[in-house]
């Protein structure tokens, strides 16, 4: 008997020792590495991003990473928080099962506490006791002549009551718009993130360059990256389909800009088509700057891709 208890309570020791030793799990490590490695510094934002903690979201083992449909929305909803060109520190990186959120300037306006209502709680005035006084004497008076003078006091109570509702509703209006004036500047202030998503879990052992890969086409890591060499304030000019370009030649698109806001910055198209790619259409727009052609596809007006040439 007392063997196998001592048998029971070596067994016992050996697996809590084996489970003390044994490896943390891969994505309890990997949170730490990304933390240490991005937060507090600072990185410059290729697209648009919105004012609000939706953020972007770019998947990372899909064909098409952004669904570009709602990112367009969501621009148009929330405002624009940090500009295509801007730098901006990276603030959070959290990572769950199959996502890693990548903050950036507080990470977007919308998060627990952050008070989204446009709505202001104003109350309108009740009827007062006298009115459903007179109400019920109204109805139950007989003789004309003092029903008039009640119906007559009836009214000045209702005229009363539904001027002051008017009022209200005026003075609710304004601070209803005053507060929604508050909440874009918020937003606006707030910064945004990317959410890097993956269908099922992470990829095994996933690293800061691995991050950076994903999310290259929408942020420039400057010196972070092991391949960036310019310093960290140094302009870097990448073209998805053609050789670099020196800059400075032309003002370049960039991916997320809208079709209005190329067609400004480079007026009309002298050229323009329409693809079907899978489910999505793709409008093709040429335009002309200086000496160079500037060929760019949308989807749902947002830029996609783009190359640039000499005409």
């Amino acid at each position: 008997m007392f063997t196998s208890v001592r048998t029971a309570v070596v067994t016992t020791a050996a697996a809590a020792a084996l489970s003390m030793s044994a490896p943390v799990p891969a994505l309890a490590q990997t949170e730490p590495i990304l933390k240490s490695f991005f937060e507090g510094r600072r990185v410059t934002v290729k697209i648009d991003m919105p004012g609000t903690s939706d953020g972007v979201d770019v998947q990372g083992d899909a064909r098409e990473a952004i669904a570009f449909p709602k990112y367009r929305d969501n621009l148009k909803r929330y405002g624009t928080a940090i500009r295509a060109g801007d730098r901006v520190t990276v603030t959070v990186v959290k990572v769950k099962k199959d996502l890693i959120e990548f903050q950036l300037g507080g990470g977007g306006y919308g998060t627990f506490g952050d008070d989204t209502s446009t709505s202001v709680s104003m109350r309108d005035a009740e009827k007062t006791e006298r009115e459903k006084e007179l109400e019920r004497l109204v109805k139950d008076e007989d003789d004309r002549d003092r029903r008039r003078r009640l119906e007559r006091e009836l009214d000045d109570l209702r005229e009363r009551r539904e001027r002051e509702n008017r009022r209200i509703a005026i003075a609710r209006e304004r601070a209803e718009d005053e507060k929604k004036a508050q909440l874009a500047e918020r937003r606006l202030r707030g910064g945004s993130r990317f959410n890097l998503r993956y269908d099922d879990r992470l990829p095994e052992g996933f690293r800061p360059d691995d991050l950076m890969a994903a999310l290259g086409d929408y942020v420039d890591f400057g010196s972070l990256s092991p391949r960036g060499t310019a310093g960290d304030d140094a302009p870097v000019v990448v073209l998805r389909d053609e050789a670099p370009l020196p800059a400075g030649d032309v003002a370049l698109p960039r991916k997320g800009m809208l079709r209005a806001d190329a067609e400004r910055l480079y007026g009309r198209p002298s050229e323009t088509s329409e693809r079907r790619e899978g489910a999505l259409s793709v409008t093709t727009l040429v335009f002309v700057a200086g000496d160079q052609q500037i060929r760019a596809d949308f989807v749902d007006d947002v830029l996609v891709r783009y190359s640039v040439t000499s005409k």
